[in-house]
């Protein structure tokens, strides 16, 4: 699992830029590359810290540390896969075909229910796709914990999971227009082709992107000259459940690309993890902060920036 991360941190760094030039969905402010290099490598060094062996506390070490500094939406939807992929290997030292279909599914109900709005042609239905190749691999070798079942389960999940990145150009009217596969879907597939890369000691296929529309290094840099407008607004706060379901109703009403996970239980209910995009930040953190007191607090234009400006954490 160390090995994993390392890899998918390698892997998002070297394609970080053709990620960007292919962000336009949400918004096409020319990030996702970075944000999910970014959030990688947190995850991968709070695990490299952990001494844990149990599959399930790593991971969830590694989902945590995730969460603390997930960057963006695909940053955060990434870390809300990681902590959930974590939950069914609780208690488990080995990695199988059946394990890894339960953190699949297990990953695939938690993404889709952090977001208020879950839009197809994105890292969703990518996501979607390597769970239901997990679970057909698994069907048809019911009971079979070889490594050999472990390695077509993970053969199908990349598989399932590339022919999904090609169909999200169909899927979203932004990505038909632009001919161009979804930035997410691309990073969440480099995700899985790591994590079958370290379970099986094999290397990262270097032909896994061919011909996927927009990927060629010649192709332009498709989100320059956009016209998104409007704040990313992050935060991390302890609410109770009914507290967090009340802030995201509120959220959902002044914005869009609502994401609010759970990142860890605490007394006050559970330490969760804030994502919004909104035309103006004040409404938003006021009512952030009417709701509790939010920390790790950052607020980012969602138009590329100039060079060399950072977020601003008020």
């Amino acid at each position: 699992m160390k090995r994993w991360l390392s890899r998918a941190e390698e892997s998002l760094g070297n394609h970080s830029d053709r990620l960007d030039a292919i962000n336009i969905f949400p918004v096409a402010d020319g990030d996702t590359g970075t944000n999910l290099y970014q959030t990688v490598r947190s995850a991968a060094h709070a695990a490299h810290t952990s001494e844990a062996t149990d599959l399930g506390e790593l991971l969830t070490v590694a989902g945590r540390g995730a969460m603390e500094d997930a960057r963006g939406n695909s940053g955060t939807l990434l870390a809300v896969f990681l902590s959930a992929f974590a939950e069914p290997l609780h208690g488990s030292t080995r990695l199988t075909c059946a394990l890894l279909a339960q953190s699949m599914h297990r990953a695939q109900i938690r993404s889709w229910s952090a977001l208020s709005d879950p839009v197809p042609g994105t890292m969703l239905s990518v996501l979607e796709a390597a769970a239901r190749g997990a679970a057909s691999t698994v069907s048809a070798h019911p009971g079979d914990d070889s490594n050999h079942a472990l390695a077509l389960t993970l053969h199908a999940c990349v598989q399932h999971a590339l022919e999904a990145v090609v169909h999200t150009e169909s899927q979203l009217g932004p990505l038909t227009a632009a001919e161009v596969v979804d930035a997410g879907g691309v990073g969440f597939l480099l995700v899985l082709d790591a994590l079958r890369a370290a379970a099986l000691g094999e290397e990262l296929q270097d032909e896994l992107l061919d011909g996927l529309h927009g990927y060629d290094i010649q192709a332009p840099h498709i989100h320059h000259g956009s016209d998104a407008e409007g704040v990313e607004v992050m935060c991390t706060i302890n609410l109770s459940p009914l507290d967090a379901a009340t802030l995201r109703l509120h959220l959902d009403e002044l914005g869009d690309s609502v994401i609010m996970s759970a990142v860890t239980e605490v007394e006050e209910g559970y330490r969760w993890r804030v994502h919004v995009h909104v035309p103006d930040a004040e409404p938003a953190l006021a009512l952030i902060h009417r709701a509790g007191d939010p920390v790790s607090i950052t607020v980012t234009q969602l138009a590329a920036p100039p060079a060399g400006v950072e977020a601003r954490e008020p």
